[in-house]
Formats: C-alpha cells, structure tokens, sequence
C-alpha cells in the first residue's frame, strides 16, 4: 500500500520492517493522516507473519517535533472528541510484534509520546526528549504524563511536563527513558541490530513476554503474576518451545518457526 507520510521498507532483513515518518518540512509533524496511515501499517505488519519486529524511524533532524499545531490550533473539544485521535494510539499500544523506535533529534509532545509507546528506543547522542505541551496553554494527552512518569519517576516527569524542558539522549539513558546511546551516524544500524537479535527468538515466545512486561504497568503485583504465569504456560503449546529446550540439550542454535 501506498502512504503519503510514512514509508514502509525491508531492506535490511525480510523479519525486519522499517516504518519511517516522511514529513521532513515539517520535522515529522504528526497530523492525523499521518497517524491513520502509521495504524495501518502497523496492522499490516502485524498479520504479515514473515515480518517479527518493527522499527519507527524519522530522519536525523527529527524523529517528530510534535503533533501538528496548525491542524489542532482551530479545534475545539467536540472536535476533538469525535476525531477521536486518540484510537489510534491505542492501535499502535496493542501492536503485538515488538516494536524498536530509533531516535535523531527531536522527539517531542507526541513525537516523545510516540517513542514511549513502542516497546524500546535507540536514540542518537544529537536526540533531544521533551513534553513542551504546556508552552503553548495545553498538556500532553496521547500518554506523556502516564508513559513519561512510568519511566523516569514523579520528580523528573514533573519537571518535563510543567515547564517544557528537554532532556538529552544521555539523560534520558541515565533516567531510564531509552536503552541506549549511540553516534548519529549508528543510531540506525543500532536499532536494526537490536531488531536482529530480536528476531532470533520464537516470535511466539516475544509476544507473550511483551504482553506480560506491558501488564506490570497496568495490574498490581498478583495480577501481572497470575497473567505471567498463564503466558508461560501457554508457551509450552508451540513447537517453538520443543526445538527451543531440544536445542539447548542438543547444544545447537534454534531454529524458530513461529509456531
């Protein structure tokens, strides 16, 4: 399928799908056709059974700079209410397969919200992260207050979304926002790499883990366990599972078919 504002390419490994935000004048601006066509791509990637990990890029200036402020600014909150925006998001969150985004310069308001719903962020040394929502009399609303103070605790949360200040690709590794820091020129390749290592394992196996990991942000302790313990059991139905244990007493490397 054709996009106007994103593209979807493979060319570093056919388990590898590469879905890069293209608005580049307007530093990735998510606008809603934007988002619709990312939901789309999204759902097709996750029925596409070659394909095991997904990576959200934008470019080295921008992974996005926000939302698009133009197509809001006229809004009102019925507006808002019955674009109802905010499903596509909700799209993206229950993506099955996991998802890396790979991060240059700025990530902001949505575009930081955008990070913090994929499941692990690459970032270049040049990437900035911020929730500046309220510069402009508004604050974040597509998961930046909830993601955000999940990930670097109330204080630091606070002090992003109250006055707007960016972080750095190091204090945002430090906070524990991001997994890692590279080079500009590597942030890429890094992504692609965790991406590969990722897609050595049962397809099967990385769903179930991530949807655990994603309840112990939604369930207190003896629920996330409980579901914890269901996912586990579950994955001794695949044939993933067999030539998984069969190849660790065999001292060899698995072979994963997804089933």
């Amino acid at each position: 399928m054709n996009f106007e504002f994103i593209l979807v390419e493979n060319q570093y490994a056919p388990q590898i799908a590469l879905v890069r935000l293209n608005r580049p004048k307007e530093l990735n601006a998510l606008n809603l056709q934007l988002m619709l066509e990312l939901k789309k791509a999204l759902q097709d990637l996750d029925e596409d059974e070659e394909v095991r990990c997904i990576i959200i890029t934008g470019n080295q200036q921008a992974f996005a700079a926000g939302a698009d402020i133009k197509q809001m600014e006229n809004k009102t909150a019925i507006d808002l209410l019955k674009i109802d925006q905010f499903e596509t998001w909700d799209q993206i969150r229950k993506t099955k397969k996991p998802i890396i985004a790979a991060v240059s310069g700025f990530a902001l308001g949505g575009g930081c919200e955008l990070a913090m719903t994929c499941d692990m962020i690459v970032a270049s040394e040049t990437a900035k992260f911020g929730q500046p929502e309220i510069k402009i009399g508004i604050m974040p609303g597509a998961g930046g207050t909830q993601r955000l103070t999940r990930a670097v605790g109330k204080a630091l949360a606070m002090e992003m979304v109250l006055t707007g200040k960016f972080i750095s690709a190091e204090e945002a590794l430090k906070a524990g926002l991001i997994n890692k820091v590279v080079p500009e020129e590597l942030y890429l390749n890094e992504a692609v790499k965790l991406a590969t290592e990722v897609c050595a394992m049962s397809p099967i196996a990385t769903r179930l883990a991530k949807e655990s990991v994603n309840k112990a942000f939604e369930t207190g302790l003896q629920e996330g366990l409980f579901f914890e313990r269901k996912n586990f059991y579950m994955s001794f139905t695949s044939e993933d599972q067999k030539e998984g244990m069969s190849a660790f007493v065999e001292k060899r490397k698995p072979d994963f078919k997804g089933k």
